[in-house]
């Protein structure tokens, strides 16, 4: 997932920015306030940045509800992805503010927005986050898959979440974090970018934390993998021992780590490919222990399947197709020279050939 960088904004543009907000929410809004507003938006992208930002934020509160831009000043509103040439025009149609230096364009401003702006938008901010706190609890969302069944989640941040076949995720969202908790199963995390808001994800013995990147996480009954494909993924311990600090690492495109009870995993390399195999319909392992190529298919087996001591760490190679995990479970006992043991109606079991 891409994101265009920013333009850098300045204090003085935020503050002013900010004082806009509050004033605009006033309920006296006049039309000599409507003309100051179009100049002051107009005259700069960084203005246009800066507004955008500070409403951006009230939106993230559930306060832009209450400030309806779009109708008050529609000439004004900022746009999706304002251009320079768009700046350029608007300028050019206000001849009385183009040429404003800084000083000028602070002597311009109303009265009331020069000198606490900022303290005057900040404190009506907290009296809306008492306020919401006060008189709401973030609700959890939950999605679950059936076996055999992938689903495609469009969070309300922008951010996608692919959520493999028997799997549940839960999804708690506030002004503070957006903070998910996979229950079972694998999902891949296309994260929208938002350093003031944290993603993170509890699963099994691992916390997973980013403000934007790409990373594929895997709850097995033994441990958590989390693969990365893009960006960077900071992976902690949930808990550890009395007196000791949960042990964590960086990992950064195309590394994997497991964490269990017993700790972190020494870093190994990934590829994309591996990562996101199951997203393509296919289950791709390289060098893999047979226990482990056996806990990624038996989400899609209807009968489970494991390896008896003797052949658990033998080593499979290969791309394998997930629509058909029964032949797929037939082929790699093939390629192993393995027997396939039903006597138990409820696992599968994975032993060497009685030569």
């Amino acid at each position: 997932m891409t994101t265009n960088p920013k333009q850098a904004v300045s204090e003085d543009s935020l503050d002013q920015a900010c004082a806009w907000v509050v004033r605009l929410r006033s309920g006296s809004v006049s039309a000599a306030d409507h003309r100051e507003f179009s100049q002051w938006i107009t005259y700069s992208e960084e203005n246009h940045l800066a507004f955008s930002e500070i409403t951006e934020l009230w939106g993230d509160l559930g306060a832009l509800s209450h400030l309806p831009i779009d109708q008050l000043f529609p000439e004004s509103a900022p746009s999706q992805n304002p251009s320079a040439s768009d700046f350029t025009a608007q300028r050019s149609a206000l001849p009385h503010v183009r040429g404003y230096k800084s000083e000028e364009r602070l002597r311009a401003l109303p009265k009331w927005l020069i000198g606490g702006g900022l303290a005057t938008c900040g404190a009506v901010i907290a009296l809306w986050v008492g306020y919401q706190g006060i008189n709401s609890q973030p609700q959890a969302q939950i999605f679950v898959t059936e076996r055999g069944q992938v689903q495609t989640i469009d969070l309300s941040d922008g951010s996608e979440v692919k959520l493999n076949s028997n799997s549940e995720l839960r999804v708690i969202y506030s002004r503070k974090e957006r903070r998910t908790q996979l229950v079972r199963g694998e999902a891949f995390f296309e994260v929208a970018r938002q350093t003031s808001r944290p993603f993170t994800v509890v699963a099994g013995s691992a916390n997973i934390r980013v403000l934007g990147t790409e990373f594929n996480v895997e709850l097995n009954p033994e441990n958590t993998r989390v693969s990365v494909v893009g960006g960077t993924v900071s992976v902690s311990e949930a808990s550890s021992a009395a007196g000791l600090k949960p042990e964590s690492v960086q990992l950064v495109k195309n590394q994997k780590v497991s964490v269990s009870d017993r700790g972190l995993t020494p870093i190994a390399h990934t590829s994309p490919e591996e990562a996101t195999d199951w997203t393509r319909g296919t289950l791709v392992f390289e060098r893999t222990p047979l226990k482990d190529a056996l806990m990624e298919l038996n989400r899609y087996l209807s009968i489970p399947a494991t390896a008896s001591p003797q052949v658990e760490n033998r080593l499979i190679s290969g791309t394998f197709e997930i629509s058909d995990p029964d032949n797929t479970l037939k082929a790699i006992a093939t390629a192993l020279d393995l027997q396939q043991d039903h006597s138990d109606s409820n696992l599968t079991i994975l032993s060497p050939t009685n030569n």
